[in-house]
């Protein structure tokens, strides 16, 4: 028994007390290229530090066309100071060079595609799909594998592994939502160090695996 539905019911109610992921609030802007730059911004970087980040780099550019006019220190300036803004910044400019030559400045609608594009991973792929393309995708960062196999969903060792097991359980139709809602619950509930078991909506369904400490 895996009780999607209520714990996604019972997520749902607890999202709308959080700060909402930047990358679902750029997806609402049906805008790829914004949504691929937000979550690159993303990567290893609390999501407060990348909405403010995002917010200034896109107040100087938002299509390749205008990020290729920016030199990577007026970049790696604006997005400071988001986790290896420095690398992300080269990365920026080399995917806006790549979307300019290769796909006529478009971003590519298919994960294979997009896979293709050296700096963009898994992770930046599925959500690429879902929230600049609104197409099926499922996405799976640390918290969601984290949080995945907390609840004892699935039992892997990787993000990767997580997403091909989630793939043969999760029901489709919550494969775009799963990785907003698991986000949220990772940042300010299911924590990596001492998650807040005490104030968790969803504890009744979650085998607790790995969990050593808790609050």
């Amino acid at each position: 028994m895996k009780h999607f539905d209520k714990i996604i019911e019972l997520l749902e109610k607890d999202y709308k007390n959080y700060f909402e992921p930047i990358v679902t609030r750029i997806g609402r802007e049906h805008y790829p290229f914004k949504v691929l730059i937000s979550t690159i911004l993303s990567l290893r970087t609390k999501d407060m530090v990348t909405a403010k980040a995002t917010e200034q780099l896109f107040a100087l550019a938002q299509t390749p066309e205008e990020m290729l006019k920016l030199s990577e220190e007026q970049i790696a300036k604006a997005i400071y100071p988001v986790g290896f803004y420095r690398r992300k910044a080269s990365t920026i400019r080399r995917v806006s060079k790549i979307l300019i030559e290769e796909y006529k400045g478009k971003v590519p609608d298919s994960l294979e595609q997009l896979l293709k594009i050296k700096g963009i991973g898994r992770k930046t792929a599925n959500l690429v799909l879902t929230e600049g393309f609104n197409k099926l995708g499922l996405c799976v960062d640390t918290h969601v594998h984290r949080i995945s196999n907390r609840l004892g969903l699935v039992k892997t060792k990787t993000p990767e592994q997580t997403e091909f097991a989630l793939r043969k359980i999760l029901p489709k139709r919550y494969w775009k939502r799963w990785n907003s809602l698991l986000v949220a619950h990772g940042q300010n509930i299911c924590t990596p160090l001492s998650p807040k078991c005490s104030q968790c909506s969803i504890s009744k369904y979650c085998d607790m695996v790995g969990v050593r400490r808790h609050r």
